[in-house]
């Protein structure tokens, strides 16, 4: 007969085992991203192990955005917060100063092998600080020159997404070590659409280069220089001033004299605008959203936002054949 002892040592033994043999589960990652282009890249490196929270969610702008305390608490509380610039998101700027050491602060305009380019200037686009009487007034905090005068637009070239994809996975695997090799599979996944959207936007766009047209706010330089398209202005500067009555009747004679073929609003800065300077001209009005402000976050986002930006201005050039 077998002695109680031993059976009692032979089920600690098989509870022991049974212990050991379970999986670890670790703490589902806490990564707080301000806006949905960038949150649509974390959010696809992520799959599988978890889902970063978004700041600047719905038609808000991050020109314009004011953090809620609830926001405020989500990044002090998080353990990567990833953002573009204080200069493009400069609601970030204070929150930002008081982080914790615990929190991992990512900005991606400094990312490496992000190509950065200069706020535009001269006859076409001016510099922020020459705006008309009365903008110098503006909240500094929305001044997107601030920083050396960076375009912070850098997610709208893919191959700059390509590195911030790079740069996620990176610093996800360094954060959340038993998960490294899901994210690694996953930015590997994500740069393969990366390219293959490049290529598509590229043919998409190769009849319509030579067409010059207006933009709301010098938003789209990225995207304009990875496609070569001839953008000829701007009809504001900042776009949180209202441009006065000079600035759209230099806007009106820069459409005239360069035979703009479309002018672009944005769907959370005024496009009457837009009306007010194509009036009396040949130039057709159309919206661009490089902020996706009009699109449900998500992981696809960024793929409908680059997709939707290249229909925007194929439909309004091919309006005009």
């Amino acid at each position: 007969m077998v002695s109680r002892r031993k059976i009692f040592t032979a089920i600690g033994l098989g509870l022991a085992s049974a212990l050991f043999a379970m999986p670890v589960y670790a703490t589902e990652p806490n990564v707080v991203v301000t806006l949905k282009p960038v949150h649509s890249l974390v959010a696809q490196v992520m799959a599988g192990a978890g889902t970063p929270h978004l700041i600047v969610d719905g038609a808000a702008s991050p020109h314009t955005f004011t953090l809620k305390p609830s926001g405020a608490r989500a990044i002090s509380e998080a353990d990567v917060f990833i953002r573009i610039s204080e200069a493009l998101e400069p609601f970030t700027r204070k929150v930002a100063e008081a982080l914790p050491p615990s929190v991992k602060l990512i900005s991606l305009i400094d990312a490496p092998g992000v190509i950065v380019l200069p706020q535009r200037h001269g006859e076409t686009f001016e510099k922020h600080e020459q705006h008309e009487a009365g903008a110098a007034d503006h909240d500094e905090n929305h001044d997107e020159d601030k920083g050396g005068g960076k375009d912070g637009h850098i997610w709208l070239d893919p191959i700059n997404a390509k590195a911030i994809v790079a740069t996620i996975a990176k610093v996800l695997s360094e954060t959340y070590p038993e998960s490294a090799e899901k994210f690694s599979a996953n930015a590997a996944a994500l740069t393969a659409k990366l390219d293959a959207l490049n290529s598509e936007i590229e043919t998409q766009l190769a009849a319509v280069k030579d067409k010059p047209f207006i933009v709301f706010h010098d938003s789209m330089q990225y995207f304009e220089r990875r496609y070569g398209l001839a953008a000829a202005g701007s009809v504001t500067i900042t776009p949180d001033v209202q441009p006065g009555a000079k600035r759209l009747t230099a806007v009106r004679k820069k459409i005239a004299d360069l035979g703009a073929v479309c002018v672009f609003a944005e769907p959370a800065f005024q496009p009457n605008l837009v009306a007010a300077v194509t009036e009396g001209s040949k130039a057709r009005a159309g919206t661009l959203d490089p902020e996706a402000v009009l699109l449900t976050a998500g992981p696809e986002l960024y793929f409908d936002l680059m997709r939707g930006l290249a229909q925007a201005m194929r439909s309004c050039f091919s309006a005009q054949d």
